[in-house]
């Protein structure tokens, strides 16, 4: 029997180019109304977001619930149409090619989803929500299907005799194990984890993430692990992007970022990270108010609303993200 690893050695690449290069994405969702509908205004969930991942990479992309990081996530994927931008996967921009040429990519691009239990259909068994895969994309002989099922199960750490059971008979883990090895079937080059253990417990958040770094390794995976989550997202990623409102307001090695951020809302979001020690000691920077909406964002900086060092600077310019240290980016006219 072939072995996973083998088929998916073409999958390893040199670490210093890149595999994925966003340029100036967004995506709008109308807002209509009216007597005669007609488009009143738009929501602005990603605007104007540029970033590159490189091959066998794993890059974190985090921000509060509104941010717009799953809205980029399945922009990538095309799950949801961008407005507009250039979205070059491997060179090519997957944003304007065809319906059908899009379907050949999704062997290369692959997501795991956040609700376990939901992203899986109760009524098809393990064996059958992983050989649709096959099926669809024509791979394998029929013949030789159960058995590659059986690899990937062995390889997210199940086993044969799961194969003829259904989700509602499995755990949390258990599932999301299922939706990796669903992912994996195709063998990908890169793969979106839309917040994959958010809805996890806190014992099997870190036997799924001790997973994804092994896969990562073994499949020579390139991953954009979306999270809120920010101590989860250090422990898995090269690399940090930090979004809000729908902007990209730094982006860094993981190291440089964690251990000194330039942003003041990348501050905010470290500060509150619980330290598992009842006689630490630390300033937790609080955020006044709550996310503006994506409809009507503030001029300038969209985060000088809820910052603390916001000028008046600030409301008449948006900051460019430029590079502050070597490899470390950040959006801010005061830093």
């Amino acid at each position: 029997m072939t072995s996973l690893l083998t088929d998916a050695e073409h999958n390893v690449a040199a670490p210093s180019s890149a595999l994925l290069d966003v340029r100036n994405l967004r995506k709008y969702f109308p807002i209509m109304g009216g007597l005669i509908p007609r488009v009143v205004a738009n929501v602005k969930a990603v605007e104007d977001v540029s970033f590159t991942v490189k091959a066998g990479e794993v890059v974190g992309l985090v921000g509060e619930s509104g941010s717009g990081k799953t809205t980029t996530g399945r922009a990538l994927l095309r799950l949801t149409e961008p407005t507009s931008g250039e979205i070059m996967f491997d060179g090519v921009d997957i944003a304007k090619v065809s319906a059908k040429r899009m379907r050949d990519y999704r062997k290369e691009m692959q997501i795991v989803f956040q609700d376990p239990y939901a992203s899986l259909n109760p009524r098809l068994t393990v064996e059958d929500t992983i050989m649709q895969a096959y099926r669809i994309h024509g791979l394998w002989d029929p013949t030789e299907r159960r058995d590659r099922i059986v690899e990937l199960l062995a390889a997210v750490g199940l086993s044969r005799h799961h194969l003829d059971r259904y989700p509602h008979e499995f755990s949390g883990g258990q599932r999301q194990r299922i939706g990796i090895a669903r992912a994996l079937a195709v063998n990908p080059r890169f793969i979106l984890a839309d917040e994959p253990v958010s809805a996890l417990d806190v014992s099997i958040q870190a036997q799924v993430i001790n997973l994804l770094q092994d896969l990562k390794e073994q499949f020579g995976l390139t991953i954009l692990f979306i999270a809120h989550d920010l101590s989860v997202v250090e422990f898995i990623s090269d690399r940090v992007i930090v979004m809000y409102l729908g902007r990209i307001v730094e982006n860094a090695p993981s190291e440089s970022l964690y251990r000194n951020p330039i942003h003041p809302y990348t501050e905010a979001l470290l500060s509150a990270i619980p330290i598992p020690d009842p006689e630490a000691t630390y300033e937790r920077k609080v955020l006044e108010g709550d996310i503006p909406s994506p409809i009507n964002p503030p001029s300038g900086c969209v985060f000088r609303t809820r910052c603390p060092l916001a000028t008046k600077a600030c409301a008449e310019t948006v900051p460019v993200l430029e590079e502050k240290r070597p490899g470390h980016f950040a959006a801010c006219l005061r830093r």
